[in-house]
């Protein structure tokens, strides 16, 4: 089999695999296969790229990023539905359109609770993807769009020009883990799966969409050149068979059956894998459609059943602090048990101190609570006229609760945050950032090791790293002292960072890679840094008040002080190696864009900065080079569009040499 068919075999075989396991479910490959192939599938395309198909399952991973999203004009507009939010609402419709049509039938389907979009197939390859926008004008968003598996990259049997409306979601248990990971990060939570699914839907680099593991349910055709329907679960059903997730659906014919259906999809809620917020109720005969018609707003031949939250009364006991990974003390209400939304309910979140003030919340009020986005419990309001006598304002506590540091307010002034470099809430964070790659680069040191070392009280701080023997780490591997040897030698190595690395590594906060380096170069060693004043701090390129106020009260912090003594006595180093000395690059910017060949982007970067300069992840007018590589796109024609000098590889080695 010569590279051009085995392209096409192996695209096929991983395009299968797709369809089975995102759309029905019914997985029919192991996932280290499926890995297997797709790398091959990679490799031939890479080496041989006139063989790559247009619909290839390696372009699910994510392109280019964009600068911008384009608008699109919907040909077929994509309309918003009237709400109904009563029983007898939803009986009238239902008879104003039996009046007309009698025996009319209805397609009763749940409304997800996600974005709106529409996709277009020419002659069965997908070819764009726009959201919904005002219904008439959409964002283009088929970069983004491709890497949801459940959207087929080409159709079998297809019409010359197929449109498709559907719903992308994000799965509730997929939102709980990207909530996960926000906050290992230090970042905001999302508030719920809708704005987390058009979030990410709308990320101007569809690599970080592809890594939110978004779905799509598809409800409707818009557009079918060539083929006719009779009614819209036919419509439905040509779908399905042709390879989309399409939404589950009933159709009914009278007024009271829809109702219960309607009121039977409320109650199975919980089970579905998406947030619903309620029904649709379509008429399901399309010509009827046409002769009913719409408003100027909505079509006359359907509606939206909207459920409403359902809300509860229960008794704030007590009010805890959580410390987060972040270090973010996050109050938390205990309450009376209380069902709610299908689940029983004990606590209910309570954001921070301004969320608790305005709304006065004390131990032992009544409070109307709810699931905001129908996932997590919130306190509505409290019950003035029940509160007991005697119940005092709430204010979170001015120290960490788990180790005793100072807090402080976030810039924003919403959250209060832990100082403790050395506090235990903040322990496997701390470890994690203080080993990766960017600070102090210690392989093998991954996540479940970490935990495992903490769990077995063996690190109560980074420091602890450098004082770990063989006899302690062997039994964490079935290789024993095999790998534990291997640790250690790198942990022993990581002693020779230089100080911008540990720096960086030390968690200040406002104090990235960057700074780091800029700091490093500045002062020349951790001794210098530590006796800085904010005066003196601020004085440094790219350090502000706020940043300077930041590294300034970390290094006055006991536990901090505690921390650098420890690293000192186990030999890290507190030196600078590399100091500005040429500032060729001062003031200038640089942008790198398209596969380089004579560095990786991070010695480009390096060699960059060791003169002076800023390497910058997107194009703008402050940019002062772009310097492209093989395969340069956007960036490089907005260079282009703005008159920014571009650089070859070789024009860039002649400026550093």
């Amino acid at each position: 089999m010569n590279t051009k068919e085995r392209i096409k075999e192996l695209s096929a075989l991983l395009t299968e695999a797709n369809y089975r396991y995102y759309v029905q479910d019914n997985p029919t490959m192991q996932d280290f296969e499926y890995d297997r192939l797709l790398r091959e599938l990679e490799d031939l395309e890479k080496a041989n790229p006139e063989f790559a198909l247009p619909d290839s399952p390696t372009k699910r991973v994510g392109g280019e990023a964009l600068s911008q999203f384009e608008k699109v004009t919907h040909p077929v507009p994509l309309m918003s539905l009237q709400d109904v939010f009563s029983r007898d609402e939803l009986t009238d419709f239902i008879n104003r359109v039996q009046a007309d049509n009698p025996g009319a039938e209805f397609s009763v389907e749940p409304k997800i609770d996600g974005l709106s979009v529409a996709l277009e197939y020419v002659n069965g390859v997908f070819v764009q993807g726009a959201t919904r926008g005002d219904g008439n004008v959409g964002e283009d968003v088929t970069e983004n769009l491709k890497t949801i598996h459940a959207i087929p990259m080409r159709i079998p049997d297809a019409p010359p020009r197929l449109i498709v409306r559907g719903e992308v979601y994000m799965p509730k248990s997929t939102f709980e883990q990207l909530n996960e990971q926000q906050e290992k990060m230090g970042k905001p939570l999302f508030a719920n799966p809708r704005n987390a699914a058009a979030g990410s839907l709308r990320q101007l680099d569809p690599k970080i969409a592809a890594q939110r593991g978004l779905d799509i349910l598809v409800f409707n055709v818009q557009l079918a050149e060539g083929v006719t329907f009779r009614t819209h679960s036919e419509s439905l059903d040509y779908l399905k068979n042709h390879r989309f997730k399409v939404i589950d659906h009933a159709v009914l014919q009278d007024a009271k059956a829809v109702v219960e259906e309607v009121m039977a999809i409320n109650e199975r809620r919980e089970t579905f894998t998406c947030d619903i917020d309620g029904a649709v109720i379509k008429m399901n005969d399309l010509s009827a459609r046409e002769k009913l018609g719409a408003t100027a707003k909505f079509p006359r031949w359907a509606v939206a059943y909207k459920y409403p939250p359902e809300v509860k009364s229960t008794i704030v006991e007590d009010i805890v602090i959580q410390v987060g990974r972040t270090g973010v003390l996050t109050p938390k209400a205990v309450v009376k048990a209380v069902k709610l939304a299908g689940t029983t309910v004990t606590n209910a979140t309570l954001h921070n101190q301004d969320f608790i003030s305005q709304r006065d919340i004390r131990i032992g009020d009544s409070v109307l609570i709810r699931k905001a986005g129908e996932i997590i419990p919130e306190i509505l309001e409290v019950e003035l006229d029940k509160r007991p006598e005697g119940t005092e304002p709430y204010f979170l506590p001015n120290t960490c609760p788990v180790c005793g540091a100072p807090v402080e307010r976030d810039e924003d002034g919403a959250f209060l945050r832990c100082t403790g470099a050395e506090c235990p809430a903040q322990l496997s964070r701390n470890i994690a950032h203080f080993v990766s790659r960017d600070a102090m680069d210690i392989d093998g040191l991954g996540a479940a090791i970490v935990d495992s070392l903490i769990e077995a009280n063996l690190i109560r701080s980074p420091a602890d790293i450098y004082y770990l023997t063989l006899d302690e780490l062997k039994s964490l591997w079935k290789s024993g002292s095999t790998a534990a040897k291997k640790l250690l030698a790198a942990v022993e190595d990581s002693k020779q960072q230089d100080l911008s690395k540990l720096i960086y590594a030390l968690g200040i906060r406002q104090v990235g890679a960057k700074t780091g380096k800029v700091l490093a170069a500045h002062f020349g060693s951790m001794d210098a840094l530590m006796c800085a004043t904010v005066e003196e701090l601020t004085a440094v390129p790219d350090v502000g008040a706020v940043t300077a106020e930041s590294i300034a009260g970390w290094f006055a912090q006991p536990q901090s002080q505690h921390l650098l003594q420890r690293l000192r006595d186990a030999g890290v180093n507190f030196e600078s190696k590399r100091t500005v000395t040429d500032a060729r690059f001062a003031g200038k910017t640089f942008v790198l864009t398209g596969a380089l060949q004579k560095f990786t982007r991070e010695e480009a970067t390096e060699k960059i900065e060791l003169y002076g300069g800023k390497a910058a992840g997107s194009v703008s007018k402050k940019t002062s080079f772009v310097v492209v590589g093989e395969n340069a796109g956007s960036k490089e024609r907005k260079a282009r569009e703005l008159g920014i000098p571009i650089l070859s590889e070789d024009d860039f080695l002649a400026m550093i040499e």
